[in-house]
């Protein structure tokens, strides 16, 4: 009996662990959105589109990938904005839109999920790939022009570590 409560109980954690990784980026850029919209725009979906448009125009990575998913950019191919913009100006919770509406519609914006950060004072630069570096380097929206050796990208990086990297006491 005891058994079986614990099972219970670590398939309840499990469960939760894998929800609240769901669609992490799409409730992020969509939080975010809300923050900057004015209360008295908040249920106004036309004016809640307009703030995910301006909001999408400085996203980079991950959360330029929903925005164009959405179709909040120019370049993208389709747009469910309709789909975004009502229920939140319902009221409706992030989690639910994307979890409920958005993820019916396109199953991709559920499957994107952030980097884990990297863990700066026991990261050894020279044993990650070239290939590793330029995403660092992308990450921070740096490029290494002329770089072909590893040893040059690791110089990059070294180089703007100070820039990007804050180191916690």
């Amino acid at each position: 009996m005891v058994g079986l409560r614990f099972v219970l109980l670590v398939s309840l954690v499990i469960a939760a662990a894998v929800s609240a990784q769901q669609c992490e980026v799409c409730k992020k850029v969509l939080d975010d959105v809300m923050a900057k919209v004015p209360s008295a725009d908040k249920s106004k979906p036309d004016a809640i589109g307009k703030v995910i448009r301006e909001h999408c125009e400085t996203t980079r990575n991950k959360e330029h990938k929903f925005c164009f998913y959405i179709g909040a950019l120019p370049e993208s191919a389709t747009s469910i904005m309709n789909e975004v913009t009502k229920p939140l100006s319902w009221s409706m919770p992030t989690d639910k839109v994307c979890k409920d509406k958005l993820k019916s519609k396109d199953a991709q914006i559920c499957e994107l999920k952030y980097d884990k950060p990297l863990d700066w004072k026991t990261i050894d630069l020279k044993k990650m790939r070239v290939k590793e570096l330029k995403n660092i380097l992308g990450e921070w929206g740096e490029a290494c022009k002329g770089c072909t050796e590893k040893s040059e990208f690791i110089k990059r990086i070294e180089e703007l570590k100070p820039k990007y990297v804050k180191d916690e006491l």
